[in-house]
């Protein structure tokens, strides 16, 4: 299912040009935003946390599926998935909304206060991948902080939101160096 680049399907089905053929050429709904199609984007960002909410919600509710091991399982596989889709030659998106919807499935207030760091940061610094960094770097905290005070969480399951957030860091490696270089773009530009 995380293989499924909901980017580059969208832009087909709505008659836009392959995200992958402009801008950043990144197959996400920030790219596809620089289509000029806002309709488009919102969708791709819904179905890519869709991708990732969906198998991490199913398997808790499966009788005798939903442990911690599996759960972590499926949070990676749909993940990884977004990142090296199999049906797009391995290249695809940085996995911010995937991410986002995996930590939803995992746990409602995790996915929540994950989002609204995201949006924070993105509303005050117009930077879709300073937010995106910002909740990468505060999600593994946001888990640790949520099991030790709400619920009892899994190392395991810690475990593969921290390799989330550090494959989210290394794609977003040269976005932090335009960041640094003040030659990032900002939420809306239009690609070239």
């Amino acid at each position: 299912m995380g293989s499924l680049s909901f980017a580059v399907i969208v832009s087909r089905m709505m008659g836009l040009q392959d995200p992958r053929t402009y801008g950043s050429q990144n197959p996400g709904a920030t790219n596809v935003l620089r289509s000029g199609s806002k309709a488009a984007a919102v969708l791709t960002l819904l179905l890519d946390a869709v991708k990732g909410w969906v198998p991490v919600f199913v398997v808790q509710r499966l009788p005798g599926m939903g442990t911690d091991a599996l759960i972590a399982a499926c949070a990676l596989a749909a993940f990884v998935g977004h990142v090296w889709p199999v049906f797009f030659r391995f290249k695809g998106g940085k996995g911010v909304a995937t991410a986002a919807g995996v930590l939803f499935g995992v746990d409602f207030w995790l996915g929540l206060a994950t989002m609204a760091t995201w949006l924070i940061v993105a509303y005050f610094s117009r930077y879709s991948s300073l937010a995106a960094v910002a909740a990468a770097i505060f999600a593994p905290a946001f888990y640790l902080l949520g099991a030790k005070v709400v619920w009892s969480g899994a190392p395991i399951i810690a475990l593969a939101i921290g390799a989330m957030s550090a494959v989210l860091l290394y794609r977003h490696k040269d976005n932090i160096a335009r960041l640094i270089a003040g030659k990032e773009s900002r939420i809306g530009a239009k690609g070239a």
